[in-house]
């Protein structure tokens, strides 16, 4: 199993357990020190529903970009990333389009990650 499959799974799982459901597809790709992972299918049943207004569009977005970086200051998760790919992260930066439902969160490392070493 690659590094990338393996990393595509774990933000699954986070995902799944702090937001109710993981993104239906995630593509990941290593460059240097940073994983950029693109997200498809994100959005529940009730945040579809919300976004028909743009009142509820933008709740739903500040929400969703606001929740992804709040999930990474548990060092719970944070650690089994680290451990994946043994680097230390140092940020994340996370947007989503609504309208689209992908999502693009992009990881930040203290160093190369050795993707072909996995």
């Amino acid at each position: 199993m690659t590094i990338e499959h393996q990393f595509n799974m774990l933000v699954r799982e986070i995902r799944k357990e702090c937001v109710g459901n993981g993104p239906r597809e995630i593509t990941t790709r290593f460059a240097g020190p940073w994983a950029i992972s693109e997200m498809k299918g994100n959005l529940t049943n009730i945040e579809k529903f919300m976004i028909e207004s743009s009142e509820g569009h933008q709740m739903v977005h500040e929400a969703r970009t606001t929740l992804v970086k709040r999930i990474y200051e548990d060092s719970s998760k944070v650690k089994k990333l680290e451990e994946l790919v043994q680097a230390k992260l140092v940020s994340i930066y996370a947007d989503i389009n609504i309208d689209l439902d992908i999502a693009m969160t992009v990881y930040v490392f203290d160093k190369d990650i050795r993707v072909n070493e996995k």
